[in-house]
This record gives C-alpha cells, structure tokens and sequence, in this order.
C-alpha cells in the first residue's frame, strides 16, 4: 500500500497549507529529503521535501489548493514493488 503524505506544520501557528507547486510529477522517482511540492503557509513559501524513497504515485491536491495539517492522501508515495493505487 503507498505511503501517504501528510501535510507537515512548517510554523507553530500554521493550521494549513496551500501547494504552490508540484516539484514532481506522477510516475517520478523520489529521493528521501528530495523537495516534492513548495507550500505556503501563513509566513512564507517552502520546500516541502519526501520523508522517504520511492515513486510519487499519485497526486490527489491540485496546485492552488488548501490542505489541512496533519491530512493524509493529499499525495501518495510507493516505494520498491508498490504500484499505484490508479492502475
């Protein structure tokens, strides 16, 4: 089952995020640390980079949009023999 990426609290008082921008797209090879998305929070415009390895299997958010911290299944990430939960 892919792992699903949650939306990290980048400051003490952010309560959500937008994606800005995808830095990846569906189907590309992730990096543990590599920046996936720039979100912004309250403050400012970050990075926001994979916890772990594997292939960005699929991406649920649409740029633009708002997500709450701490939500999962905003993006999935599969790692070594996993596929897509698409295919």
């Amino acid at each position: 089952m892919p792992a699903q990426i949650k939306m990290p609290q980048q400051s003490d008082t952010m309560t959500e995020g937008t994606v800005v921008k995808w830095l990846k797209r569906e189907g590309d090879k992730v990096k543990s640390g590599e920046p996936i998305a720039e979100i912004e929070t309250d403050k400012a415009v970050m990075e926001m980079e994979s916890a772990q390895a594997g292939t960005l299997a699929a991406i649920v958010v649409g740029e633009g949009q708002k997500v709450p911290v701490g939500a999962r299944r905003w993006a999935l990430l599969a790692t070594a023999g996993e596929r897509s939960p698409r295919t």
